[in-house]
């Protein structure tokens, strides 16, 4: 089959890579890749690819190496009728789509004989929706995993051809289940284009009665309200990991609490009634830097003033005077 490829962050990355790989069959092969305009990045603010964008032009390099034509590369702003002359002109059979964040219409998807699958990393019906994997942080699941589905016109609710399910421990963060999903995704896609090629009937449909969604996090997502409970926090610590963080204020200056999780220490400064949520009660050596939530006690052990490095919670403190003591937020 001829496969269009349609991603943009890096967890979309090892599947396309797997696809690449399968073309040594001769069964399968990738003859563009959709993905988003470049865009500003970093300190500098200079667009730059999306990774998947990147990693193409080093798989067209070796394309190149080996005396054969390079990926074609789309980047479209929009769908316009020009962008879907390109699609036509490469003969496509299959769409393959994962994290690319963008609807595709009918117009786009009947260009595709085959139709289009969709990667989603979540245990559909639950979370569809853009960011699954932080949901599945945030509300303490015991397990997620990743589900291919067929595209439909509503989003996430096509009928499902492959799911795979793997516990979580509580410790995961974004960055972690990001990696995980992105492997099991390029392990499961060989497997499943054999049988859609040989015709077999795999799909099921969702329950849709029982679907739940999530939403776009923003930068603002990742402030903490210390009135929330430890285990609120941790999670939200988690979820936000790599971006966009969870923040709060010391002084003037933003801080970033980079790792952390409930405690049960005993609280180190002797007081007569409660501390307000926010305030840095002491240091234990096992938990870090202890301070007071709306509920229970948040250790933290490391931290990242918004313009230094990220640092370990006893190197932080001996760079930082009067922090003991001090109220956040």
């Amino acid at each position: 089959m001829r496969i269009v490829y349609a991603g943009s962050p890096g967890i979309a990355v090892p599947a396309l890579e797997a696809l690449v790989d399968l073309e040594q069959t001769g069964e399968h092969g990738v003859v563009g890749i959709v993905t988003n305009p470049d865009s500003p990045r970093g300190r500098h603010g200079k667009p730059e690819p999306t990774e998947v964008s990147v990693a193409a032009t080093g798989l067209s390099e070796n394309r190149k190496a080996q005396g054969r034509p390079a990926l074609v590369q789309l980047k479209p702003e929009n769908h316009s009728a020009q962008v879907l002359d390109q699609i036509a002109a490469l003969k496509p059979d299959l769409l393959i789509s994962f994290a690319y964040g963008h609807i595709f219409s009918p117009r786009f998807l009947s260009l595709f004989p085959q139709g289009g699958i969709n990667i989603h990393p979540s245990l559909l019906p639950r979370y569809r929706g853009p960011t699954p994997i932080q949901a599945a942080i945030l509300a303490g699941d015991r397990e997620t995993g990743i589900t291919i589905q067929t595209l439909a016109k509503e989003m996430d609710a096509g009928d499902i051809l492959v799911q795979e399910r793997f516990p979580l421990s509580g410790k995961e963060t974004t960055g972690d289940l990001s990696a995980l999903v992105a492997q099991k995704a390029a392990a499961l896609l060989p497997d499943l284009l054999k049988r859609l090629t040989q015709g077999m009937p795999i799909g099921r449909p969702q329950a849709h009665e029982q679907a739940s969604f999530c939403s776009l996090i923003t930068k603002e997502d990742g402030h903490i309200d210390w009135s929330w409970s430890a285990a609120s926090i941790a999670a939200r610590i988690r979820a936000f990991t790599p971006w966009p963080r969870s923040w709060t204020l010391h002084g003037e200056q933003y801080l970033y609490i980079l790792e952390g999780k409930p405690c049960t220490v005993v609280e180190p400064m002797a007081q007569t009634k409660p501390a307000v949520p926010g305030t840095v009660l002491g240091i234990d050596k096992q938990e870090g830097i202890l301070i007071q939530t709306g509920a229970g006690v948040l250790g933290v052990t490391r931290l990242q003033y918004r313009t230094k490095k990220a640092l370990a919670w006893r190197i932080f403190l001996n760079g930082t005077r009067n922090f003991i003591g001090s109220s956040l937020g």
